[in-house]
Protein backbone atom coordinates (compact mmCIF):
# COMPACT_ATOMS: atom_id res chain seq x y z
CA UNK A 1 0.00 0.00 0.00
CA UNK A 2 2.80 2.42 0.93
CA UNK A 3 4.77 1.56 -2.21
CA UNK A 4 3.17 4.52 -4.00
CA UNK A 5 5.10 6.87 -1.66
CA UNK A 6 8.37 5.17 -2.57
CA UNK A 7 8.00 5.23 -6.34
CA UNK A 8 10.69 7.42 -7.96
CA UNK A 9 9.59 10.80 -9.32
CA UNK A 10 11.00 12.55 -12.38
CA UNK A 11 11.78 16.07 -11.25
CA UNK A 12 13.41 18.25 -13.89
CA UNK A 13 16.84 16.78 -14.57
CA UNK A 14 16.68 14.76 -11.33
CA UNK A 15 14.91 11.60 -10.22
CA UNK A 16 13.68 11.82 -6.63
CA UNK A 17 13.86 8.60 -4.62
CA UNK A 18 10.44 8.94 -2.98
CA UNK A 19 7.28 11.07 -2.82
CA UNK A 20 7.90 12.37 0.72
CA UNK A 21 8.92 16.04 1.16
CA UNK A 22 10.29 17.92 4.14
CA UNK A 23 8.29 21.17 3.92
CA UNK A 24 9.74 24.52 5.03
CA UNK A 25 9.39 25.17 8.76
CA UNK A 26 10.72 28.18 10.65
CA UNK A 27 13.04 27.10 13.48
CA UNK A 28 14.69 30.48 14.32
CA UNK A 29 18.21 29.22 14.96
CA UNK A 30 20.36 31.27 12.58
CA UNK A 31 23.64 32.60 13.97
CA UNK A 32 23.57 36.18 15.30
CA UNK A 33 24.44 38.79 14.31
CA UNK A 34 23.82 38.44 10.61
CA UNK A 35 21.06 35.77 10.45
CA UNK A 36 23.50 33.20 9.07
CA UNK A 37 22.77 29.49 8.49
CA UNK A 38 25.15 27.34 10.55
CA UNK A 39 26.57 23.87 11.26
CA UNK A 40 23.66 23.03 13.59
CA UNK A 41 21.21 23.68 10.73
CA UNK A 42 23.42 21.67 8.35
CA UNK A 43 23.17 18.69 10.69
CA UNK A 44 19.39 19.09 10.99
CA UNK A 45 18.79 19.08 7.23
CA UNK A 46 21.29 16.28 6.53
CA UNK A 47 19.53 14.12 9.13
CA UNK A 48 16.30 14.52 7.12
CA UNK A 49 17.78 14.22 3.62
CA UNK A 50 16.15 10.83 3.03
CA UNK A 51 13.09 12.87 2.00
CA UNK A 52 12.69 12.86 -1.77
CA UNK A 53 12.82 16.66 -1.56
CA UNK A 54 14.02 18.87 1.30
CA UNK A 55 12.66 22.44 1.27
CA UNK A 56 14.62 24.60 3.68
CA UNK A 57 12.98 27.03 6.07
CA UNK A 58 11.73 30.46 5.00
CA UNK A 59 14.78 32.59 4.16
CA UNK A 60 14.38 36.35 3.88
CA UNK A 61 15.52 38.09 0.71
CA UNK A 62 16.27 41.39 2.51
CA UNK A 63 16.38 42.92 5.98
CA UNK A 64 12.94 44.45 5.37
CA UNK A 65 11.66 40.99 4.40
CA UNK A 66 12.40 39.51 7.85
CA UNK A 67 9.37 38.71 9.99
CA UNK A 68 10.75 36.87 12.98
CA UNK A 69 13.87 36.93 15.14
CA UNK A 70 16.75 34.56 14.29
CA UNK A 71 15.51 33.50 10.83
CA UNK A 72 18.20 33.08 8.15
CA UNK A 73 18.73 35.40 5.21
CA UNK A 74 20.17 34.94 1.73
CA UNK A 75 21.15 38.48 0.73
CA UNK A 76 24.72 38.81 2.08
CA UNK A 77 27.89 36.92 1.18
CA UNK A 78 28.13 35.62 4.77
CA UNK A 79 24.61 34.21 4.51
CA UNK A 80 25.42 32.52 1.19
CA UNK A 81 28.52 30.97 2.78
CA UNK A 82 26.44 29.75 5.74
CA UNK A 83 23.95 28.05 3.44
CA UNK A 84 26.80 26.32 1.57
CA UNK A 85 27.43 24.29 4.75
CA UNK A 86 23.79 23.15 4.64
CA UNK A 87 23.64 22.25 0.95
CA UNK A 88 26.98 20.43 1.07
CA UNK A 89 25.81 18.36 4.07
CA UNK A 90 22.55 17.42 2.32
CA UNK A 91 24.23 16.59 -0.99
CA UNK A 92 26.87 14.50 0.81
CA UNK A 93 24.14 12.04 1.82
CA UNK A 94 22.39 12.11 -1.56
CA UNK A 95 19.63 14.61 -0.83
CA UNK A 96 17.95 17.26 -3.00
CA UNK A 97 17.34 20.64 -1.36
CA UNK A 98 15.47 23.80 -2.41
CA UNK A 99 15.59 27.15 -0.58
CA UNK A 100 12.30 28.81 0.32
CA UNK A 101 12.79 32.49 -0.50
CA UNK A 102 10.62 34.76 1.56
CA UNK A 103 9.48 38.33 2.08
CA UNK A 104 7.00 38.68 4.94
CA UNK A 105 5.58 42.07 3.93
CA UNK A 106 3.33 43.29 6.77
CA UNK A 107 3.89 40.25 9.03
CA UNK A 108 6.73 41.84 10.99
CA UNK A 109 7.71 44.58 13.41
CA UNK A 110 10.36 47.33 13.23
CA UNK A 111 12.40 45.31 15.78
CA UNK A 112 13.07 42.83 12.94
CA UNK A 113 13.55 45.37 10.13
CA UNK A 114 16.22 47.69 11.57
CA UNK A 115 13.50 50.17 12.53
CA UNK A 116 11.91 50.49 9.08
CA UNK A 117 8.14 50.50 8.66
CA UNK A 118 7.01 47.24 7.02
CA UNK A 119 5.68 47.27 3.45
CA UNK A 120 2.69 45.51 1.91
CA UNK A 121 0.30 45.54 -1.01
CA UNK A 122 -1.85 47.93 1.05
CA UNK A 123 -1.69 49.92 4.27
CA UNK A 124 -3.71 47.28 6.14
CA UNK A 125 -2.51 45.88 9.46
CA UNK A 126 -2.71 42.08 9.84
CA UNK A 127 -5.27 41.39 12.57
CA UNK A 128 -4.72 38.80 15.33
CA UNK A 129 -1.17 38.28 14.09
CA UNK A 130 1.85 37.97 16.39
CA UNK A 131 5.51 38.04 15.35
CA UNK A 132 8.58 36.82 17.24
CA UNK A 133 11.09 39.53 18.13
CA UNK A 134 14.13 39.83 20.35
CA UNK A 135 14.82 43.24 21.87
CA UNK A 136 17.68 43.77 24.31
CA UNK A 137 18.14 40.02 24.55
CA UNK A 138 14.49 39.44 25.55
CA UNK A 139 12.62 37.29 23.01
CA UNK A 140 8.84 37.45 22.85
CA UNK A 141 5.76 37.82 20.65
CA UNK A 142 4.22 41.20 19.67
CA UNK A 143 1.50 42.38 17.28
CA UNK A 144 2.49 42.79 13.64
CA UNK A 145 2.96 46.47 12.78
CA UNK A 146 0.97 48.72 10.43
CA UNK A 147 2.61 48.63 6.97
CA UNK A 148 2.81 51.29 4.31
CA UNK A 149 1.46 50.62 0.82
CA UNK A 150 4.20 49.74 -1.66
CA UNK A 151 4.79 52.11 -4.55
CA UNK A 152 5.36 50.71 -8.04
CA UNK A 153 9.04 51.50 -7.50
CA UNK A 154 8.98 49.44 -4.28
CA UNK A 155 7.44 46.55 -6.22
CA UNK A 156 10.19 46.68 -8.86
CA UNK A 157 12.85 46.72 -6.12
CA UNK A 158 11.39 43.69 -4.35
CA UNK A 159 11.06 41.75 -7.62
CA UNK A 160 14.77 42.41 -8.14
CA UNK A 161 15.48 41.18 -4.58
CA UNK A 162 13.70 37.90 -5.41
CA UNK A 163 15.75 37.55 -8.61
CA UNK A 164 18.99 38.13 -6.73
CA UNK A 165 17.96 35.77 -3.93
CA UNK A 166 17.39 33.01 -6.49
CA UNK A 167 20.86 33.57 -7.92
CA UNK A 168 22.32 33.62 -4.39
CA UNK A 169 20.58 30.32 -3.60
CA UNK A 170 22.18 28.65 -6.61
CA UNK A 171 25.56 30.11 -5.60
CA UNK A 172 24.98 28.60 -2.14
CA UNK A 173 24.50 25.17 -3.74
CA UNK A 174 20.73 24.79 -3.59
CA UNK A 175 19.09 22.70 -6.31
CA UNK A 176 16.38 25.33 -6.71
CA UNK A 177 14.10 27.76 -4.88
CA UNK A 178 10.53 27.79 -3.65
CA UNK A 179 8.83 31.19 -3.77
CA UNK A 180 6.80 31.61 -0.59
CA UNK A 181 3.41 32.84 -1.85
CA UNK A 182 1.47 31.36 1.09
CA UNK A 183 0.47 31.91 4.72
CA UNK A 184 -0.27 35.61 4.50
CA UNK A 185 3.23 36.82 3.60
CA UNK A 186 4.02 39.44 0.96
CA UNK A 187 3.10 37.61 -2.25
CA UNK A 188 -0.20 36.42 -0.80
CA UNK A 189 -0.86 39.95 0.49
CA UNK A 190 -1.14 40.87 -3.19
CA UNK A 191 -3.10 37.74 -4.21
CA UNK A 192 -5.70 37.63 -1.42
CA UNK A 193 -8.60 40.01 -1.94
CA UNK A 194 -9.03 40.94 1.75
CA UNK A 195 -5.36 41.99 2.09
CA UNK A 196 -5.24 44.07 -1.10
CA UNK A 197 -7.30 47.24 -1.60
CA UNK A 198 -5.13 48.74 -4.35
CA UNK A 199 -6.76 50.51 -7.28
CA UNK A 200 -3.83 50.30 -9.72
CA UNK A 201 -2.73 47.42 -11.97
CA UNK A 202 -1.80 45.35 -8.87
CA UNK A 203 -5.27 45.38 -7.29
CA UNK A 204 -8.91 44.63 -8.02
CA UNK A 205 -9.34 41.77 -10.49
CA UNK A 206 -7.77 38.33 -9.99
CA UNK A 207 -5.48 39.00 -12.96
CA UNK A 208 -4.27 42.22 -11.35
CA UNK A 209 -3.80 40.61 -7.92
CA UNK A 210 -1.70 37.86 -9.54
CA UNK A 211 0.52 40.42 -11.33
CA UNK A 212 3.12 40.71 -8.54
CA UNK A 213 3.35 36.90 -8.31
CA UNK A 214 3.80 36.75 -12.09
CA UNK A 215 6.60 39.32 -12.05
CA UNK A 216 8.41 37.56 -9.18
CA UNK A 217 8.17 34.15 -10.87
CA UNK A 218 9.25 35.55 -14.25
CA UNK A 219 12.27 37.24 -12.67
CA UNK A 220 13.39 34.10 -10.82
CA UNK A 221 12.80 31.68 -13.70
CA UNK A 222 14.67 33.95 -16.10
CA UNK A 223 17.56 34.08 -13.59
CA UNK A 224 17.94 30.36 -12.77
CA UNK A 225 15.57 28.40 -15.05
CA UNK A 226 11.95 27.36 -14.52
CA UNK A 227 13.03 23.78 -13.72
CA UNK A 228 14.62 25.17 -10.54
CA UNK A 229 11.63 27.22 -9.32
CA UNK A 230 8.63 26.01 -7.29
CA UNK A 231 5.86 28.08 -5.67
CA UNK A 232 3.92 27.56 -2.44
CA UNK A 233 0.28 28.66 -1.96
CA UNK A 234 -2.24 28.34 0.89
CA UNK A 235 -5.69 28.96 -0.63
CA UNK A 236 -7.80 27.91 2.35
CA UNK A 237 -5.81 28.80 5.47
CA UNK A 238 -6.29 32.05 7.37
CA UNK A 239 -2.81 32.28 8.87
CA UNK A 240 -1.61 35.86 9.39
CA UNK A 241 -5.02 37.29 8.46
CA UNK A 242 -4.75 36.21 4.83
CA UNK A 243 -8.20 35.70 3.35
CA UNK A 244 -9.42 35.56 -0.22
CA UNK A 245 -13.13 35.87 -0.97
CA UNK A 246 -13.03 33.42 -3.91
CA UNK A 247 -10.14 31.05 -3.11
CA UNK A 248 -10.98 28.34 -5.65
CA UNK A 249 -11.27 30.77 -8.55
CA UNK A 250 -8.22 32.79 -7.46
CA UNK A 251 -5.86 29.89 -6.84
CA UNK A 252 -6.92 27.82 -9.84
CA UNK A 253 -6.04 30.92 -11.88
CA UNK A 254 -2.70 31.05 -10.02
CA UNK A 255 -2.12 27.37 -10.87
CA UNK A 256 -2.86 28.02 -14.56
CA UNK A 257 -0.40 30.92 -14.48
CA UNK A 258 2.27 28.67 -12.93
CA UNK A 259 1.66 26.16 -15.73
CA UNK A 260 2.15 28.90 -18.29
CA UNK A 261 5.40 29.95 -16.60
CA UNK A 262 6.48 26.27 -16.41
CA UNK A 263 7.58 26.19 -12.75
CA UNK A 264 8.67 22.72 -11.64
CA UNK A 265 6.17 22.39 -8.81
CA UNK A 266 3.21 23.92 -7.03
CA UNK A 267 3.10 23.30 -3.26
CA UNK A 268 -0.20 23.68 -1.41
CA UNK A 269 -0.13 24.31 2.34
CA UNK A 270 -3.43 22.90 3.55
CA UNK A 271 -3.42 23.52 7.30
CA UNK A 272 -1.89 25.96 9.70
CA UNK A 273 -1.16 25.34 13.37
CA UNK A 274 -4.76 26.20 14.27
CA UNK A 275 -6.12 23.80 11.69
CA UNK A 276 -7.91 24.77 8.49
CA UNK A 277 -10.90 23.53 6.53
CA UNK A 278 -10.40 20.49 4.33
CA UNK A 279 -9.25 21.46 0.86
CA UNK A 280 -12.27 20.99 -1.42
CA UNK A 281 -11.93 18.14 -3.91
CA UNK A 282 -13.20 20.59 -6.54
CA UNK A 283 -10.04 22.63 -6.06
CA UNK A 284 -7.70 19.62 -6.18
CA UNK A 285 -9.35 18.38 -9.37
CA UNK A 286 -9.25 21.82 -11.00
CA UNK A 287 -5.61 22.43 -10.04
CA UNK A 288 -4.63 19.09 -11.58
CA UNK A 289 -6.47 20.05 -14.77
CA UNK A 290 -4.72 23.41 -15.19
CA UNK A 291 -1.24 22.57 -13.88
CA UNK A 292 0.83 19.76 -15.39
CA UNK A 293 3.96 19.90 -13.20
CA UNK A 294 4.63 18.28 -9.82
CA UNK A 295 1.99 19.01 -7.17
CA UNK A 296 2.86 18.79 -3.46
CA UNK A 297 0.32 18.93 -0.64
CA UNK A 298 1.29 19.43 3.01
CA UNK A 299 -0.65 19.76 6.25
CA UNK A 300 -1.67 17.24 8.93
CA UNK A 301 -0.90 14.18 6.78
CA UNK A 302 -0.30 10.68 8.08
CA UNK A 303 0.91 7.81 5.90
CA UNK A 304 -2.60 6.53 5.11
CA UNK A 305 -3.91 9.94 4.01
CA UNK A 306 -0.72 10.53 2.00
CA UNK A 307 -1.09 7.24 0.11
CA UNK A 308 -4.74 7.99 -0.73
CA UNK A 309 -3.90 11.48 -1.97
CA UNK A 310 -1.09 10.31 -4.25
CA UNK A 311 -3.19 7.37 -5.50
CA UNK A 312 -6.02 9.79 -6.33
CA UNK A 313 -3.73 11.52 -8.82
CA UNK A 314 -4.26 14.93 -7.17
CA UNK A 315 -0.73 14.97 -5.68
CA UNK A 316 2.71 13.74 -6.74
CA UNK A 317 4.37 14.34 -3.36
CA UNK A 318 3.26 14.86 0.25
CA UNK A 319 4.99 17.11 2.77
CA UNK A 320 5.15 15.92 6.39
CA UNK A 321 6.00 18.85 8.66
CA UNK A 322 5.93 18.29 12.41
CA UNK A 323 6.31 14.48 12.17
CA UNK A 324 9.61 15.08 10.33
CA UNK A 325 10.89 17.32 13.14
CA UNK A 326 10.67 14.51 15.72
CA UNK A 327 11.48 11.68 13.28
CA UNK A 328 14.57 12.47 11.20
CA UNK A 329 14.24 9.02 9.58
CA UNK A 330 10.55 9.52 8.76
CA UNK A 331 10.58 7.83 5.31
CA UNK A 332 12.10 4.68 6.85
CA UNK A 333 9.53 4.71 9.65
CA UNK A 334 6.66 5.10 7.17
CA UNK A 335 8.03 2.36 4.91
CA UNK A 336 8.37 -0.14 7.76
CA UNK A 337 5.39 0.90 9.87
CA UNK A 338 7.59 1.88 12.82
CA UNK A 339 6.01 4.06 15.54
CA UNK A 340 6.54 7.81 15.39
CA UNK A 341 8.19 9.85 18.14
CA UNK A 342 6.37 12.89 19.54
CA UNK A 343 7.85 16.37 19.17
CA UNK A 344 8.50 18.81 21.99
CA UNK A 345 6.50 21.98 21.10
CA UNK A 346 8.61 24.05 23.52
CA UNK A 347 11.71 23.72 21.32
CA UNK A 348 10.18 24.66 17.96
CA UNK A 349 11.44 28.26 17.79
CA UNK A 350 14.85 29.46 18.88
CA UNK A 351 17.36 27.80 21.17
CA UNK A 352 20.10 25.30 20.40
CA UNK A 353 20.43 21.66 19.33
CA UNK A 354 17.77 20.55 21.82
CA UNK A 355 14.63 19.82 19.84
CA UNK A 356 16.47 20.35 16.56
CA UNK A 357 19.17 17.72 16.02
CA UNK A 358 18.80 15.45 19.09
CA UNK A 359 15.78 13.37 17.97
CA UNK A 360 17.07 9.80 17.42
CA UNK A 361 16.44 7.50 14.48
CA UNK A 362 14.33 4.39 15.17
CA UNK A 363 16.24 1.58 16.89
Amino acid sequence: MKDVLFAPLNFGSKTLSNRIALPPMTRSRATQPGNIANEMMATYYAQRASAGLVIAEGTQISQLGQGYAFTPGIYTQEQISGWKKVTEAVHAVGGTIFAQIWHVGRVTHPANTSGEQPISSSALQAQNTKVFISENGAPGFVDAALPREMTVEDIKNVVEEYRQAALNAIEAGFDGVEIHAANGYLVSQFIDSEANNRTDEYGGSIENRLRFLKEVVEATTQAIGAERVGVRFSPFTTLNDSIDSTPIETYVAAGALMNQLEVIYVHIAEADMNGAPETPEEFKQSLREVYSGTIIYAGMYDAEKAVKTVESGFADMIGFGRPFIANPDLPNRIKNGYPLAELDPNTLFGGDEKGLTDYPVYQ
